[in-house]
């Protein structure tokens, strides 16, 4: 069932409908400034060099393909990763799959991040994790209203997606039926959200945007806070936030067919402090997260390098572990 029990949610800012979007995505400038971003650091890959030897009768192709609705998403081929943890990504040809979904977001970005609260920060250009590290620094100023933290997260977030209830949320928002149609044959394409896929990120936020909303107009949660299916919210107290908790937990079942993953946390900052966004949030300070510090150790014994190191001292720049770098790369403290 989509979310629609609260006519607050109805009412909020940026849900009214928009058409006549589906020619903008394949207008051949569109195209042209879609293949140009998609091939952005990759021009060596083989797909791009494939595609660059007839590359405007391709855009052309794709664009015929759209206007005769006769475009279908390619077969996915796949690999594992093993960091943070095992998961299998999805890759889709260069031409026409990667080109289109940077078409379609040309378009629609700004549409789906108007549906966005101030509370998200993945996918979304200036709100990435240092706009929420500082936002949450910020938060915890306020030690009086944040003594204890509700962390969860979701089960399977990706995979578990239910195709119908997000072609239902798409329908709040959009009322072009070509666009639609595009749309739902993209989600088709794979089970649930297949990692990897550029608007995969996209339709992951807008899959909880309506969810935020409620935590926000409805529950009108002060201190609350999500990157991705990771969420954290603050309170003063903790019989509110097992409260709370349960009916997220309700919430998100009954109308995302989602489940909390068992190992959610009611706790006292003071206590653990805060894991997010690869660091650990106290009142008084914030560190790097402990599997970072693992990974810069571990990259300075076995694969030492320029680039790895300025991106550690990137992370360490947003918090209290300027000493830790220092010390572990034997410099002068």
């Amino acid at each position: 069932m989509v979310p629609n029990r609260e006519n607050d949610l109805k009412k909020s800012k940026g849900m009214k409908r928009i058409n006549n979007l589906y020619p903008q995505i394949y207008s051949i400038e569109n195209l042209q400034l879609a293949d140009s971003i998609a091939r952005k650091g990759k021009s060596k890959q083989h797909g791009v060099i494939v595609h660059d030897k007839n590359k405007e009768a391709n855009l052309l192709k794709l664009q015929e393909m759209l206007i005769n609705k006769t475009y279908k998403t390619s077969p996915y081929s796949t690999f594992k990763i093993y960091e943070p943890k095992e998961r299998d990504i999805f890759r889709l040809p260069f031409f026409p799959d990667r080109i289109l979904h940077h078409a379609v977001m040309n378009i629609l970005e700004k549409i789906f991040v108007s549906t966005f609260t101030a509370n998200t920060y993945s996918c979304i250009k200036g709100r990435g994790i240092y706009a929420g590290s500082n936002a949450l620094k910020e938060a915890l100023n306020d030690v009086e209203m944040t003594q204890f933290c509700l962390k969860l997260d979701i089960k399977k977030f990706y995979p578990n997606v239910d195709h119908d209830v997000l072609k239902q949320l798409l329908r709040r928002k959009i009322k072009d039926n070509d666009l639609l149609w595009l749309l739902d044959g993209i989600i088709d394409s794979a089970d649930g959200l297949p990692i990897g896929n550029y608007l995969s990120q996209y339709f992951a936020n807008f899959y909880l945007t309506y969810f935020d909303h409620w935590i926000k107009e409805v529950k009108r949660v002060k201190y609350y806070f999500r990157y991705a299916d990771d969420i954290i919210v603050l309170s003063d107290n903790k019989p509110y936030l097992h409260q709370l908790l349960a009916e997220i937990t309700n919430y998100l079942q009954e109308n995302l067919k989602l489940t909390v993953k068992d190992n959610y946390q009611v706790f006292p900052v003071k206590d653990r402090g805060i894991d997010f966004l690869g660091y650990v949030f106290y009142h008084t300070h914030v560190r790097l997260r402990k599997r970072i510090k693992q990974n810069f150790a571990r990259m300075l014994a076995n694969d030492k390098n320029r680039a790895s190191i300025a991106s550690y001292r990137g992370w360490a720049k947003h918090c209290n572990s300027k000493h830790l770098i220092k010390k572990l790369l034997n410099e002068n403290v």
